[in-house]
Formats: C-alpha cells, structure tokens, sequence
C-alpha cells in the first residue's frame, strides 16, 4: 500500500523543518540582525517600533545579500501569502507583513505559520491536491496545481533553512564564536 499523497508533503515538510529547528536552537537578536556585507537587505523598525523588511520593485539583478531576520520574514510573508491564497481569503499586502521584531517572536511566529499550514494540508484529497481551484488567486500560481505549490512551499523552506544556516556559520565566525 503506498502513502496518501497529502502524507508525503507532510514528511517532507517535517524534514525541512527539522532542518531549520536546528538553526533555530540558541537563535538571537543580534545573528538575526548581523549584516553579512555593505547593503545587506534587513528588518528595520520604523518610527512607530513595527519592524519591516527592506525591498524593492523590481528587484534588483543580483539581489543584495540578506540577513538571518530578513529571511525569516520572507519565509513568513510567503507563507502567510500562499495560505492565505489557499486556505482563507485572500492574503495581506506585502507590506503589512511585518518581522515580530525579536528572534524568540519569530520563531514562535513561524512556528505557529508551520503548524497552520501543516493543518490546512492534512484533510486534503487527491482531487484537492490535483485542483488549480485554490491556487487561482496566487499571482505567482494559477496555472499550478495545489500539490505544486505545496511541493514549492516545502522546497522553498528548505532553500531559506540553507541560506539562515549558512549565514549562521559566518556570522558564528565573524563573532569568534565558531572554533575549529
């Protein structure tokens, strides 16, 4: 008997997360914050305290090098985006997607951003996995099925743990606190 499609997203998902709980251990605001080079994109606060991500369209080509915390944003705007697509109605503008402002927050934020996911994906069936019907209102997704940007969503967890856990490793290094 094989596995129900909807249970592998799940294991890979829990792969991926496991990956990125390892670089969430001992977690702090200031590795969070570390800028790995000159015009590192960042969480800034603004005047009133809320944190924001720095960006700008278009893009530039290279994209500048990012911080732990920038990251961390982006895994939670894009995953509050493509839930919200999917699994509610409609998703908050870019910009209204903010950083919680200290590493413990956001890691509880993504945290509970995993576990909704994880929760919205469980009851599904092979025809909602194989439907285009949620995934209509993504700007990035109306001509993939749900289980492509379910699969997308799990690799792009893991490309993001990559990127935090390399910069880890540099800013450990840069701080003396990595030894041979």
């Amino acid at each position: 008997m094989t596995a129900a499609r909807v249970e592998l997203l799940l294991k890979q998902l829990d792969i991926a997360w496991s990956l990125f709980e390892h670089h969430l251990t001992d977690l702090d605001d200031a590795a969070c914050r570390w800028e790995p080079a000159p015009g590192s994109w960042s969480v800034r606060p603004d005047q009133t305290g809320t944190w924001h991500a720095d960006w700008s369209e278009p893009e530039p080509s290279p994209a500048p090098p990012t911080t732990i915390g920038w990251l961390t944003w982006h895994i939670g705007f894009w995953w509050t985006t493509t839930h919200g697509h999917l699994f509610a109605n409609g998703a908050p503008a870019r910009a209204e997607i903010t950083w919680p402002g200290t590493a413990e927050s956001t890691i509880a934020w993504l945290r509970g951003l995993k576990e909704d996911w994880r929760a919205s994906l469980l009851p599904l069936t092979d025809a909602d996995l194989d439907s285009k019907e949620r995934t209509a209102t993504l700007p990035w997704g109306p001509d993939f099925t749900l289980v492509d940007i379910a699969g997308w969503v799990t690799v792009e967890l893991t490309k993001n743990v990559a990127e935090i856990g390399q910069l880890r490793h540099l800013h450990q290094a840069h701080t003396g606190g990595l030894t041979p």
